[in-house]
Order: C-alpha cells, then sequence, then structure tokens
C-alpha cells in the first residue's frame, strides 16, 4: 500500500513538472500578434464606465492603439511570461508618440503605468523577438500604416452619432488594409452596439499583415448595424 501510494505521488509530481515545462516552452513562443486600435468615442461612452483624460486634454478625433498582443493559432495566448523588465529611460525618445498614439484614458489616469501594464503583460511574451523598445517601435509603426478613421471616412462612414452597416464597416478596413479586421463592439448607457475595437493581425517580426489564423467569437459581438459615436 505504501508503494502504490509513494508510485502514484512520484506519477503526479513527473506530470506536474512536464506540465510546468510544457507551460514554460509555450510561453516562450507564440505565432502572431494582434494588433489593436480603439476609437475613443467609445471607450469614454460605454455603458459602466467612465473614462479620465490625461494632463494634456481631451484628444483629437481618432483611433488609438490598445494593445499589441502576442498570440498562437488556435486562439489562445501567453502573458505575465517574465524576465524583462521595463526601463522607462528606454523609451524617452519615443514618449511624446507614445502619449498621442498609445494613451492610456483609464480613471483614475494612469499615464505610463499603461504601457508598463502592457509590456510585462504582452511584450514580455514576444521578447524573443522584439526587445523593449523594439515592441513600441513596431506598434507606432503599424499605427503610421493601418489609419481606421481614414479608412472608413473614405467609404462615407463617420464619427457622426449614426448607425451604420457591419458589413460597411468590415469592407472599407479590408479594402484599405488589404486584410479583414476583426471588430470589436460595446454598448453605450442606451445599450446601442457601437464600434469600439478594431484589429488585425501581424506576423511574428511585427512588421507585415496577415490574414488572422483565429477570430474569436463571444463576448464584444457586434450587432449587424452599429453606431460610430462623435468624440
Amino acid at each position: 500500500m505504501v508503494k502504490w501510494e509513494t508510485s502514484l505521488f512520484t506519477k503526479i509530481i513527473l506530470m506536474l513538472s512536464l506540465a510546468v515545462v510544457a507551460l514554460a516552452s509555450r510561453n516562450g513562443d507564440f505565432h502572431y500578434f494582434y494588433f489593436v486600435q480603439q476609437w475613443l468615442g467609445s471607450y469614454c461612452d460605454q455603458r459602466g464606465e467612465k473614462c479620465c483624460y490625461p494632463p494634456t486634454g481631451k484628444p483629437g478625433p481618432e483611433f488609438s492603439i490598445y494593445g499589441f498582443w502576442p498570440y498562437y493559432n488556435d486562439g489562445s495566448f501567453p502573458y505575465n511570461c517574465g524576465g524583462g523588465n521595463f526601463d522607462e529611460a528606454l523609451l524617452k525618445p519615443m514618449q511624446d508618440r507614445l502619449r498621442k498614439e498609445w494613451p492610456s484614458f483609464t480613471c483614475p489616469q494612469i499615464g505610463r503605468k499603461f504601457w508598463v501594464h502592457e509590456w510585462n503583460k504582452h511584450g514580455t511574451c514576444s521578447k524573443s523577438v522584439l526587445g523593449e523598445v523594439a515592441y513600441f517601435q513596431a506598434a507606432l509603426s503599424l499605427k503610421n500604416r493601418v489609419n481606421i478613421l481614414q479608412a472608413l471616412t473614405r467609404a462615407g462612414i463617420h464619427p457622426n452619432n449614426r448607425l451604420y452597416p457591419l458589413k460597411s464597416v468590415k469592407k472599407a478596413i479590408a479594402r484599405a488594409t488589404g486584410f479583414h479586421p476583426w471588430v470589436v463592439c460595446n454598448r453605450n448607457s442606451q445599450g446601442v452596439s457601437q464600434i469600439w475595437q478594431v484589429s488585425v493581425c501581424v506576423n511574428k517580426s511585427g512588421t507585415k499583415l496577415i490574414n488572422c489564423p483565429f477570430v474569436p467569437k463571444g463576448p464584444g459581438d457586434c450587432e449587424s448595424r452599429i453606431k460610430f459615436p462623435s468624440f
């Protein structure tokens, strides 16, 4: 009886050890990025939430960077991979651009802590390919290339509080980027579905748009017609 219990205990320890090794191995790799932008008008007008403007005041009407997240092909993702201490001094040359293109509007206004959070949770899982500076530079470069507001404006879709067909929104972005986007909606205080986040997929080097291997379903799904709120 003692021998059987010892054998079982040994097997359990071995299985747990293998699981930890497998997880560590997986955390060190990924297949692609989701580059996510958000419409601040929707973030600041969502049900049950409040936004706070940075010390520089209310920004102009524009989509801003929300995240640059490594993913696996099956739709899962690594996070909090560790081993990549955030060094704010390294980002000083691009700090003005980050404040403009990758702001935080969480209350209370958290400023630079948002970049620390994004690096610690997501960036550290891509550090085998992109170090801290390269990670943020890649996101800023993609922001210049993926101009969501311009794509929608060219298609006659404006932030004027009107409802637009979801298909038209996706088509306009796909025409401008060459790739189908993942559009996430939230709801305003009246419960109306509105455009919030737009994501495109990017290769592991963070330089080239690709077709998304996986598009999640569930929370954030949009109605067939969605509001484009003013800001």
